[in-house]
């Protein structure tokens, strides 16, 4: 067969189709790890922890290449998903005289290609609140800092008062006094008054995050949310349309991949279930607790 032969290929799209499908879903478990983070984890420490996670995620080459490859999966997987429903749709272009689709197929896997749609809709969305913000806007991106209140003497009267000093966190893991700095290339830290650099500070992303659904942190630089509730509602929303597309979309790659087989097929459609429903479900959760306890 021809190497365009393959390409408009149905067999052809449905494996890509399942490739890219299932390698999203390692995406999605990955993801979920590091976000959870948001809510295990509360205050200073949770803070830190999210926004070393996102550091590390950004820069280290691996992370970097496997990023670049999903991107590519998500386009391809959408693309592909579109084609191969055109392609079906012509194959059969006069619809049967009786026809109970119920019968032989679950509504999930009749609705694939809208479902995949909202999806991609989300992810633009979710990419332009929050990937975008953090990695190509030119805004200047407030860095993580740390507010502590400590004992000090006045200079005029040497009595005990107590003073707030504000902190920037470094790559390096140590806590650098704000008044002492200047920023630099969003995320450079010079000494003031003298062009030397003497760390690198972390975006905030954590407070970007938790501003977006309802908490205050205008004092870090983001602005509360004031649709808030929606951008919850949409988030929750689109996980339940996500989880609906996995519920067929997990076990039907493995199906399209000839992996069946009576002793394991029934373990693959149990596990891809309970995957369609925890994921998204641990997904949805996070935006609901933040807001809630704004």
């Amino acid at each position: 067969m021809s190497k365009s032969a393959l390409l408009k290929s149905s067999i052809a799209k449905k494996y890509w189709m399942s490739l890219t499908g299932l390698f999203l879903c390692l995406f999605l478990v990955g993801h979920l790890a590091g976000n959870l983070q948001l809510i295990f984890t509360t205050g200073e420490e949770g803070k830190r922890a999210f926004n070393e996670y996102a550091y590390f995620m950004a820069h280290n080459p691996a992370i970097k290449i496997l990023s670049y490859l999903t991107y590519i999966s998500i386009i391809f997987h959408a693309i592909d998903g579109i084609m191969l429903a055109i392609q079906n749709k012509r194959a059969r272009p006069i619809p049967y005289a009786y026809n109970n689709p119920s019968a032989n197929s679950s509504l999930a896997s009749r609705n694939m290609a809208i479902l995949g749609t909202l999806i991609l809709v989300f992810i633009a969305t979710h990419m332009a609140n929050f990937w975008w913000k953090a990695k190509i806007s030119s805004d200047k991106f407030p860095l993580h800092m740390k507010e502590l209140t400590v004992e000090d003497s006045n200079p005029m009267t040497g009595q005990p008062q107590k003073v707030n000093v504000k902190l920037y966190l470094t790559t390096s893991g140590d806590y650098v006094p704000v008044d002492q700095l200047e920023v630099k290339n969003n995320t450079d830290l010079y000494a003031k008054g003298v062009d030397l650099k003497m760390a690198e500070g972390y975006k905030d992303l954590h407070s970007l995050v938790f501003a977006f659904f309802g908490h205050n942190k205008s004092k870090e630089g983001f602005p509360v949310n004031d649709m808030a509730l929606g951008a919850v509602l949409f988030y929750v929303i689109s996980m339940f349309v996500m989880g609906f597309h996995l519920w067929h979309g997990f076990s039907s790659a493995f199906q399209s991949l000839g992996l069946n087989h009576p002793s394991y097929t029934p373990l693959i459609k149990k596990a891809g279930y309970g995957f369609a429903v925890l994921v998204p479900l641990l997904f949805a959760i996070i935006p609901i607790l933040i807001f809630l306890t704004k």
